[in-house]
């Protein structure tokens, strides 16, 4: 990881703030929050300039397919273990994906 550098003043990108070696304060306690939330739909209300571009950001890199996992490392939500059988749980809705080419074997049988 690159040395710090300073506040991303203006950087609304989570992998571009965690791979440029920017300071960053850990939200990532909000994909735990989404995931074990039972609300049809989630409205993220914030006034301007709070980091709701970034929040999206980070949660597009949280479970995008083929994002980094290394972006995560050291942040709250890798000491997560319950986000596993959450995101498990959900799969199994999606039997297809046992035989998806975006998978790993490791991941498909998991």
């Amino acid at each position: 990881m690159a040395v710090k550098t300073g506040l991303p003043m203006g950087i609304e990108n989570f992998k571009q703030i965690r791979t440029g070696g920017f300071y960053y304060v850990d939200k990532t306690g909000l994909i735990r929050e989404l995931l074990e939330g039972a609300a049809y739909v989630n409205l993220l209300t914030r006034p301007r300039r709070f980091g709701k571009t970034l929040n999206m950001s980070m949660l597009n890199c949280f479970f995008e397919t083929g994002s980094d996992p290394a972006l995560f490392e050291g942040l709250e939500i890798t000491k997560e273990k319950a986000i596993c059988e959450i995101i498990g749980n959900e799969l199994l809705r999606f039997p297809f994906l046992a035989e998806s080419d975006r998978l790993t074997e490791t991941e498909q049988r998991r």
